[in-house]
């Protein structure tokens, strides 16, 4: 008998804001499946929330790895029959990486392959399971370093931020989401581009100024929007950001 809850996978959730947007899913009764490169990870994730009563599973999904990729749809689908939500959360910052004039184009490769390339991997594996609910959700984890706008204007205070490769793969999922939207308009799936806010994680170096339960909440709420969703929006805390 197929699972009535809503079935949730959120990639590198095994830590961080992905650890704690699985929580918060879960505690409205999604059954979540936590994606992590690393098995044993994933499993020792979901069992703290499974000890707490949340309704969890774990799956070895690695955004470069796309056997990985294509073995965690196919354990899905033989389990769940469908996907309702997906969460791209899985991305990765590289020290090496910086402005455009120094940085590391080994590091640059590094940085889209995981973040742009490895989503889109995992988008398309998962996309003929998200048709099979009535209602799909995708909720691509961006970040105002994404925006060309804000990369552009000498009054933002992320002006100075130039890390060239991460900055960029985070435009490039922002232009996922714009294409898939317009792709997918005529079916029930809508995807949205979500910046969780400055968070303290491993990725930020703990120097944000929100917790991951805090920067959680707002690619929980649009992963559970209802029938009257809005698709192809660029989010922050704040409200609208500019593409």
């Amino acid at each position: 008998m197929a699972n009535p809850k809503p079935i949730a996978l959120v990639t590198g959730a095994n830590k961080g804001i992905g650890l704690e947007i699985a929580r918060q899913l879960a505690g409205t009764d999604v059954t979540v499946i936590i994606g992590a490169r690393d098995r044993d990870r994933g499993r020792k994730a979901a069992d703290e929330l499974l000890s707490i009563g949340l309704p969890v599973e774990s799956v070895e999904i690695d955004l470069n790895d796309e056997v990985t990729i294509a073995a965690a749809a196919e354990h899905i689908a033989a389990r769940h029959g469908r996907l309702d939500i997906l969460v791209n959360n899985a991305g990765i910052v590289d020290g090496a990486d910086g402005p455009p004039t120094t940085a590391s184009t080994r590091a640059v490769r590094r940085v889209m392959e995981t973040n742009f390339i490895g989503t889109l991997a995992v988008t398309q594996a998962m996309l003929p399971l998200l048709r099979k609910s009535p209602a799909g959700r995708i909720v691509n984890l961006a970040t105002s370093l994404g925006s060309l706008a804000i990369n552009s204007d000498p009054a933002s205070p992320y002006y100075s931020a130039r890390l060239i490769g991460y900055n960029a793969s985070k435009a490039a999922l922002n232009m996922l989401t714009v294409q898939l939207t317009a792709e997918l308009r005529d079916t029930p799936i809508v995807v949205n581009s979500v910046s969780p806010g400055y968070v303290k994680t491993d990725l930020t170096g703990h120097t944000g100024f929100m917790t991951p339960d805090e920067g959680a909440r707002l690619p929980v709420a649009y992963a559970l929007l209802g029938e009257d969703a809005v698709s192809g929006r660029f989010v922050e805390p704040d409200g609208e950001t500019p593409w």
